[in-house]
């Protein structure tokens, strides 16, 4: 819709997880190099925790575009409380077959994968998405399937990626002998107030602009009602433009953010301010 007028080649503020679009910021590069010393080293368990829309499964997405072609990686995100058998969506997971078996026959099904992958000089890599909706339990079993091994080398390597309270999960005591397996972990925190310009212009530059689009002013107003949350500030970018360009405005000032917010005050489902 604005892309044309304002010299973009693709809208920059999409929702949708893009690895093209990741910004490293401070903390995001802490992680990212947290994710790679982890795999790269096979660490058993790495937990990345982070606010809703703080851009965790881009960091992740990006992960996985730089592996190489010996890991196999099996993604499991849909989790909730009422998973009873996670060996079944595991197996999902890496296209194995899983109806019909017995516990126990999942479990030998799934120990031979791995023993088989190591044989072939691969790696296996499971990312749970959202592992903060997993019971306690259904935690405590992938605890016990990274207890399969060959000599001194882990067969399983798993990524635990959640919201905050994926933290308080973890520190139950009834996963205590899971914490302990944990090798890294990182909390991934809002962008601060400093980043945000950086952030905003960083996406408008993968887009195809060079020329800064948002004012200084409008930066710092979007950077205080987003709380440096990058989907937020998506958001009200997006917004932003189309407003702009309703009004042929060459340059997004506070003013338009400002409208923005109070029309959205007003005759919006959800508040911006």
């Amino acid at each position: 819709m604005y892309e044309v007028f304002y010299g973009l080649k693709e809208k920059p503020f999409s929702i949708q997880p893009d690895p093209d679009f990741l910004f490293m910021g401070k903390r995001h590069s802490m992680a990212y190099a947290m994710l790679e010393y982890s795999v790269a080293n096979k660490a058993g368990f790495t937990v990345i925790s982070g606010e809703i829309g703080c851009g965790k499964t881009t960091l992740i997405r990006n992960l996985l575009n730089n592996l190489g072609d010996n890991v196999l990686i099996g993604l499991v995100s849909n989790t909730h409380e009422d998973i009873t058998n996670l060996l079944e969506w595991l197996m999902l997971a890496f296209g194995l077959p899983y109806t019909g078996l017995s516990k126990v026959a999942l479990y030998d099904s799934f120990q031979s994968f791995l023993v088989n992958q190591y044989g072939a000089g691969n790696r296996v890599l499971l990312i749970v998405d959202e592992a903060q909706n997993l019971s306690p339990s259904a935690l405590e079993s992938l605890r016990m399937l990274s207890n399969i091994n060959a000599d001194k080398d882990q067969l399983l390597q798993i990524i635990l990626v959640g919201q905050p309270q994926l933290k308080e999960v973890l520190r139950r005591p009834e996963l205590r002998q899971l914490a302990q397996r944990v090798s890294s972990h990182f909390f991934i925190p809002p962008l601060d107030a400093g980043e945000v310009a950086g952030y905003i212009q960083h996406r408008l530059k993968v887009s195809g602009r060079e020329e800064p689009l948002f004012t200084l002013a409008a930066c710092e107003r979007i950077a205080q009602l987003s709380g440096g949350i990058p989907r937020s500030i998506n958001i009200l970018c997006d917004t932003a433009l189309v407003y702009g360009f309703s009004d042929e405005l060459r340059l997004v000032d506070v003013d338009i953010i400002d409208d923005v917010v109070k029309d959205q005050d007003e005759f919006g489902v959800f508040s911006m301010g």
